[in-house]
């Protein structure tokens, strides 16, 4: 069976609760099974002709991956609601304010996070974004008319919202750019295969796939020699300005995650590893001193894969939560 994590981080009727008081967090209540992804269909997409404009109302709870035009409208107060929005690795995400009717006095709030959070845990971590925590977020009833355009800093954003008074709401406008060289991303699919490329800029960029998996590089650029080590205690690229690490766990915050594998120095070949943990994340580190590109491949892990090992596979982790 999926795990709880693994059905909040689907959105699958997710409930999310904004934390009492001026806390901006949101938390997870529980998670259901009724539905898959939400607005995942590429029948969907291939349906729009060209510059017609995708139109629905939102949920409370609600997962968007297309661009459009989406109204909220409270038919009781709702108190406890959010929007995820996703886009391909390679897209940023623009959320505009084409109308907006509530009660910023009488406790509502309409406001974007930059990333996705949930229980506290954020993607992309507080160490692998450009902005502070309270930089992430556009608080509507502060910023008003000021700023009616944010635009998302990865392939992944989100607005949650409170609204006492039914009849009231908001439309959003949700466009995607193009982002030339992705750092931060959420994948949409359990499979697929990607370039990381990180062109003498000083920062850290994660890739996060939200299912167990077998994932295979193929090829890494750090300007270094030949190398991989397993997490040790006494190993590892402690000192090394550029590396990549690969990381496991059942959250959905990199920094909070088991270090499994670190990759020191360039190579070309095959290096894999099985990873049975809700969450897999690789985790390029720039020192800004060279042009850092890793290409690797993945694919959801069954349970027969468990048991088979490979010369070129490493050991194998979290077997237990499958």
């Amino acid at each position: 069976m999926p795990s709880a994590f693994q059905f909040q981080c689907h959105f699958v009727l997710i409930f999310l609760a904004a934390s009492k008081g001026e806390t901006r967090y949101l938390e997870v209540r529980d998670a259901g099974e009724d539905e898959p992804f939400l607005l995942l269909s590429e029948d969907l997409k291939r349906e729009l002709s060209a510059g017609q404009i995708y139109r629905r109302s939102l949920r409370c709870i609600d997962m968007l991956s297309i661009e459009g035009q989406f109204t909220f409208t409270a038919d009781q107060p709702q108190l406890h609601c959010a929007t995820f929005f996703i886009g391909e690795p390679e897209e940023l995400i623009t959320i505009e304010y084409n109308f907006v009717n509530i009660d910023c006095q009488g406790g509502d709030f309409l406001k974007v996070f930059d990333g996705w959070i949930l229980k506290g845990e954020k993607f992309p971590s507080s160490l692998d974004h450009p902005l502070t925590t309270s930089q992430r977020y556009v608080d509507f009833c502060e910023s008003g008319n000021i700023q009616r355009s944010i635009r998302s800093s990865q392939n992944v954003a989100m607005i949650f919202f409170r609204i006492h008074q039914p009849g009231n709401g908001f439309t959003v406008t949700i466009k995607k750019n193009t982002n030339l060289f992705p750092c931060n991303v959420i994948s949409q699919t359990p499979s697929g295969r990607f370039t990381m490329v990180i062109p003498h800029q000083h920062r850290n960029c994660s890739f996060s796939i939200i299912y167990p998996v077998v994932i295979k590089i193929s090829d890494l650029i750090l300007g270094h020699l030949n190398g991989l080590f397993l997490k040790k205690p006494s190993a590892g690229c402690a000192g090394v300005g550029d590396f990549v690490e690969l990381l496991g766990g059942a959250g959905l915050d990199p920094s909070k995650m088991f270090p499994l594998a670190d990759l020191c120095h360039s190579f070309h070949g095959s290096a894999q590893m099985k990873i049975g943990c809700d969450n897999t994340v690789l985790r390029m580190v720039s020192s800004g001193k060279h042009i850092n590109r890793v290409t690797f491949e993945y694919h959801q892990l069954d349970l027969q894969e468990t048991e088979m090992r490979q010369e070129n596979s490493i050991e194998e982790f979290c077997f237990p939560s499958i």
